[in-house]
């Protein structure tokens, strides 16, 4: 009987889900391949993290009904753009020296928008709020930390009754933007960490830890699995009701994710390569500063072989740079400050 409920639960999550997503695209990033070379649409692909963000672009933009998005993970989003079958890419990680090889010197990465990583739990009975100190929120996903009465979490909640129970991990199984950005951060906080993992999109997890593939898919089994944790956009958690962890920052602070935390966490300076950005923002100063936020670039080309798709593309983007980041507030999402909107729209108009 209780396997009947969780499967049911499971299918109402989904569709409540997907339906507040709005994502009516193709999660199959090998059946993005085999659309024709003649297709209309142009075909946005990748971030998970980003997804409703775009989806809710292409609902406002004018021409938006022009353009397609897929939300198949960074990884695979980037393998699509590198092959030609998407047009744009997104992604919540810089591509790598071998990634930009392949794509020989014809590309941009484009800054488009922000946001925060939420660790989420779904802990029987517990409807307060968890602190988690740094070394402890490391150690739980390195599986140093195995129960929720364990004392290091009791120690930061004193004030909270934890069950005697195990603590189920979930992660992405994908090749993963969010996962690079939840992994980089980590990686800068805990020495162990660093050694066993490193940051990276994709991970051989400890063998306990739950996977799922998306934003989408961690946030769906947080919902309906008991005690457990694990890392999603904020948005995402927070469209579906889950619990988010204040977490411990640079200054010892505990801080919750909102708009004003992770706004703190993010920076006005220019940088000009995409791996100085990543690194200033993977342990964020500021007292009141959320400790995880990432960034999301479109990968666009400088040269594309159809005729007018990159004048349209890139008006797209910078549509999105401009009167786009007025809908990412609502959507938990954080704007881009203005010094960085003026770099990225000086990248698209030297093309």
């Amino acid at each position: 009987m209780t396997r009947l409920i969780n499967t049911i639960i499971y299918f109402v999550v989904t569709l409540v889900s997907l339906s507040l997503t709005a994502c009516d695209s193709n999660n199959d990033p090998a059946e993005i391949s085999e659309i024709d070379d003649n297709r209309s649409a142009i075909i946005i692909a990748g971030s998970t993290f980003a997804s409703p963000f775009f989806e809710k672009v292409l609902q406002t933009y004018e021409q938006g009904k022009k353009f397609s998005y897929h939300s198949i993970g960074s990884g695979a989003g980037i393998e699509q753009f590198i092959t030609g079958d998407a047009d744009i890419g997104t992604t919540d990680a810089p591509i790598n020296e071998k990634e930009a090889a392949r794509l020989n010197e014809n590309y941009e990465e484009i800054v488009v928008i922000s946001g925060m990583i939420s660790i989420a739990y779904n802990v029987e009975g517990l409807t307060d709020t968890l602190k988690l100190p740094r070394d402890v929120y490391t150690d739980i996903f390195l599986g140093e930390i195995t129960r929720w009465n364990d004392p290091r979490i009791v120690a930061a909640n004193s004030d909270i009754n934890l069950p005697d129970r195990v603590i189920q991990v979930i992660a992405r199984s994908d090749s993963s933007g969010t996962t690079f950005a939840f992994t980089n951060h980590m990686s800068t906080v805990s020495p162990a960490w660093k050694t066993t993992f490193g940051a990276t999109k994709k991970l051989d997890w400890p063998r306990t830890t739950m996977e799922a593939k998306g934003n989408e898919g961690v946030s769906q089994r947080l919902a309906i699995t008991n005690n457990s944790i694990g890392y999603v956009e904020f948005g995402f958690a927070q469209r579906l009701g889950l619990k988010v962890a204040s977490l411990e920052n640079k200054s010892g602070k505990f801080v919750l994710p909102n708009n004003e935390t992770g706004d703190i966490g993010l920076v006005d300076e220019l940088y000009s390569e995409a791996e100085q950005l990543v690194s200033s923002i993977a342990d964020p100063e500021g007292e009141s500063a959320y400790p995880i936020v990432a960034y999301t670039w479109a990968l666009i080309r400088k040269k594309y072989e159809t005729p007018g798709i990159g004048s349209e593309i890139r008006d797209f983007i910078k549509w999105t740079l401009n009167e786009g980041q007025s809908l990412a507030a609502p959507l938990h999402y954080l704007p881009l400050s203005p010094e960085i909107i003026e770099a990225e729209q000086e990248k698209l108009e030297q093309e």
